[in-house]
């Protein structure tokens, strides 16, 4: 928890054989919600086209020791994407969601890592082939602000 800066890497073009990536930059501020057992996110990320907000709300459900995270975009605050729900094992954080994108069905995962650090990393991927094969569109490096 706390703030963040974040140097992203975004795919320009998601599951269109695309390896164009785009760099911009970020920030998050992370506070403990629901006594521990949450969390949120506010994060502002500085596109080339122009700067928007995002709010990532995390709930921990300790009976099915799982994560469920929601993702709610500034451009489209009336809309809560579907939860990713997963958790974290030997360091690793895997959460998995099934959504849409341009109306055709696809599976999401997002990978935590270096999670006890002062940088973790976040991943998005996309599939297809109801996760045979990931397609990686956008990375999150995380830097601690003192």
């Amino acid at each position: 928890m706390g703030n963040w800066r974040v140097h992203h890497r975004r795919l320009k073009e998601r599951l269109a054989n695309n390896h164009e990536w785009v760099e911009f930059e970020g920030t998050c501020t992370g506070q403990k919600i629901l006594g521990g057992l949450g969390n949120i996110g506010d994060c502002v990320l500085d596109l080339p086209g122009g700067a928007y907000r995002g709010v990532a709300l995390r709930a921990y459900d300790p009976e099915k020791k799982q994560w469920s995270i929601w993702w709610l975009d500034g451009r489209s605050p009336g809309q809560v994407d579907v939860p990713a729900v997963g958790r974290f094992e030997n360091g690793v954080g895997r959460f998995y969601a099934d959504d849409t994108l341009k109306g055709k069905p696809i599976r999401v995962r997002y990978l935590w890592t270096r999670v006890t650090s002062n940088t973790p990393h976040w991943e998005q991927a996309f599939s297809v082939d109801a996760g045979e094969t990931w397609e990686t569109n956008w990375t999150w490096d995380f830097t601690k602000v003192p």
